[in-house]
């Protein structure tokens, strides 16, 4: 087979960039190693910035998104007995942020590649890069058995951080950068009806909790836990029982429990891999980056990949102007590390840090650094204007 963009990958980076490309009459083939409902059943990440909903708006698969989706204006930060609300749209100057589920971007996007006709092939075995630095690269890969070639002109390496398209980079070439945190997040999803109507990031002696949503009769919880803690640890009553305690006082009243839909452990970590290109072969979204989901950059991360990826390949076979296939890595990463340091500084100050190792550091005294960083930031408009601006995402940024 030949193609113009074997995409590497089926989760929404992978498909909003093939939605994207078609769009631009640019034909493009996915590659998945797992199954459609495998992908569909990945709970992830719901708060989207102004540029992520744009570009799913220009793909043409907004419909359901613009429909269902829930604009918010701001979120709380509570501790120390205090709440502090960050009115984003006050403090950006008209900028919001918009809550739905990451589960129903993919859903929305594999069907509209579904109903146009495009190429997606599902459970893909020994996937392999070929050739990537040459004007002529491809891929191999094994359905039941037998092996297929895919000839293409690029190739976008959206398989997230365990995925072939990052080992493909020989290590002499890549830099990683990473940070384990020592502690993971406990999530819990609901159909209860979310205990507020926007987002509430808790700073408590027992540890960070976040009251989110992904909609009027959905919640999506989460507390910090060690990282010695498994899901089968926290029965559904236990959960409830430890997040009440972190919520503020009269927040935890208005509570309703139910039976979770799905329980999760995610253990927290920032990752960069650098550079995002190697030859043809561009890395997008988890497979060159990850956050902490403390401010929440994700998906939104990937979505900016995206979109340089796109105006670039779109120039490249509509122009003919190969010149700014270059300008991918240094564009992507200018973004990925503002959006790394953000949830970085999020990370550090909403949660509790005691007794766990913290570079050698002593934790008390970092403790105490980022109870004045809380308080300072959230203390003046100005600063509370910094984490409204970065919260709703910075600009995509254009070719030269």
């Amino acid at each position: 087979m030949k193609t113009q963009v074997a995409i590497i990958g089926a989760g929404p980076s992978g498909l909003l960039l093939g939605q994207l490309l078609a769009r631009q009459g640019i034909d493009n083939i996915i590659v998945e190693r797992v199954t459609g409902e495998y992908v569909l059943g990945r709970i992830r990440a719901g708060v989207l910035e102004q540029g992520f909903v744009d570009l799913v708006r220009e793909a043409g698969v907004s419909e359901r998104m613009d429909r269902e989706g829930e604009i918010h204006e701001g979120f709380e930060l509570a501790f120390n007995n205090r709440r502090v609300r960050i009115d984003m749209k006050q403090l950006t100057g008209g900028d919001t942020v918009m809550v739905y589920g990451q589960t129903e971007i993919t859903k929305d996007l594999m069907e509209a590649r579904a109903a146009a006709g495009l190429q997606t092939i599902y459970q893909a075995d020994n996937v392999t890069l070929h050739d990537v630095k040459s004007k002529t690269p491809s891929v191999t890969y094994e359905i039941n058995g037998v092996k297929h070639h895919l000839e293409c002109n690029y190739i976008a390496g959206c398989d997230g951080f365990h995925g072939v398209s990052r080992q493909t980079i020989p290590k002499n070439v890549r830099t990683e950068y990473e940070r384990i945190y020592p502690f993971g997040w406990l999530g819990l999803l609901s159909d209860t009806p979310p205990v507020s109507k926007e987002l509430i990031y808790c700073k408590h002696e027992r540890g960070f909790a976040l009251a989110s949503l992904r909609s009027a009769s959905r919640s999506r919880y989460y507390i910090q836990v060690p990282l010695s803690d498994k899901v089968e640890d926290w029965s559904d009553g236990d959960f409830w029982t430890e997040f009440k305690k972190r919520l503020p006082a009269d927040t935890a009243k208005n509570l309703v429990i139910g039976p979770s839909i799905e329980k999760s452990i995610a253990p927290l970590r920032s990752f960069v891999c650098e550079p995002m290109q190697y030859g043809n072969l561009f890395l997008v979204g988890d497979a060159a980056h990850i956050v902490p989901p403390t401010g929440a950059k994700g998906l939104n991360l990937a979505a900016s990949d995206v979109s340089a990826l796109y105006k670039i390949l779109t120039r490249v076979f509509k122009e003919n102007d190969k010149s700014c296939i270059a300008q991918y890595s240094d564009i992507a990463l200018r973004r990925v590390w503002h959006g790394e340091r953000f949830s970085w500084w999020m990370t550090n100050m909403l949660h509790n840090f005691e007794g766990l190792s913290i570079n050698g550091a002593d934790d008390r005294t970092f403790e105490k650094f980022m109870a004045s960083e809380l308080d300072y930031y959230t203390g003046y408009e100005a600063g509370r204007r910094v984490i409204a601006q970065q919260y709703v995402g910075l600009p995509y940024e254009d070719l030269e």
